[in-house]
């Protein structure tokens, strides 16, 4: 279950969701691993039930790293695999640029590249929030909660986001070149990066290259309505420079080349299956 945020966190949560045992169809009957594809956002998410998260670097690496109930995933351009227990319940937000900042009292920079335990950046109310959620009856009552909890830390612990960051990137979204919204900005272009790279938690310019490489991946989800783009309809549509540029980016972003991606069995565009091709043994 997904949803937008409430009025007064628009600016700050792109999404909130929770996850529940058997939930897409699944039946619950072992622990599975998925791949996550880089969005250049963070998230944060409480696992409410089931074993701790465990996140693994590759498809090769069977140890993974323990990292407790309640995890920050930083910004990041590259795809990492985490472990699904189909028993698992789970309560989360994906965050937008600046929320590092606002909602947890430092520079997303910080936190770039990791997952971070929420308990190193919040102390004993990490746990607190996650016995609140746990005493939650229902989903939606969970989703509310945690909204409710991040509207209060906002007003506590808020730091002034950059109006200037906040302006350049709506005009990079609107299509505006880097070297143009550093212009804009007033800044000096190594200022500009500073200063963008601490609210987001990546350097424009590759921050620019992970949207892109998001708008493609949406340009080749299927409806029931609409064929899908041929894969060079795709990479035009998203802005790649040809279809060379886009296989190569898309793979450094995904480790997938872009027919893998489309013919795995994929349920949510950022989530892979590990035992999808070519990630399956």
């Amino acid at each position: 279950m997904q949803q937008a945020p409430l009025p007064s966190l628009a600016g700050f949560i792109r999404s909130v969701w929770t996850s529940t045992p058997g939930q897409a169809g699944q039946t619950p009957t072992k622990e599975t691993r998925e791949f996550i594809l880089p969005t250049g956002e963070m998230h944060l998410v409480i696992r409410l039930s089931g074993p701790p998260i465990r996140i693994f670097e590759n498809a090769h690496d069977t140890a993974g790293q323990t990292l407790g109930y309640a995890v920050v995933g930083g910004a990041r351009a590259a795809c990492y695999s985490k472990d699904v227990p189909a028993d698992s319940q789970a309560v989360g937000v994906q965050l937008l640029p600046g929320a590092a900042q606002a909602l947890l009292g430092m520079p997303a920079n910080e936190l770039t590249g990791q997952h971070t335990r929420l308990d190193d950046l919040w102390g004993y109310s990490a746990a607190c929030t996650r016995e609140q959620l746990l005493a939650m009856a229902s989903p939606a009552e969970r989703m509310h909660l945690i909204q409710t909890l991040l509207l209060a830390r906002l007003r506590s612990v808020s730091l002034p986001a950059n109006p200037v960051i906040t302006r350049a990137l709506a005009e990079l979204k609107a299509g505006c070149s880097v070297r143009e919204a550093v212009v804009q900005s007033g800044y000096s272009h190594r200022h500009f990066i500073r200063q963008f790279s601490q609210a987001v938690g990546l350097p424009p310019k590759l921050y620019c290259r992970v949207q892109r490489f998001q708008h493609a991946l949406g340009s080749m989800q299927r409806s029931d309505a609409v064929q899908a783009l041929s894969l060079p309809d795709v990479a035009l549509n998203a802005g790649y420079s040809d279809q060379p540029h886009f296989n190569r980016e898309f793979r450094q972003f995904s480790g997938l080349t872009p027919e893998q991606y489309r013919r795995a069995p994929v349920v949510s565009p950022n989530h892979v299956p590990v035992n999808a091709p070519p990630f399956g043994r």
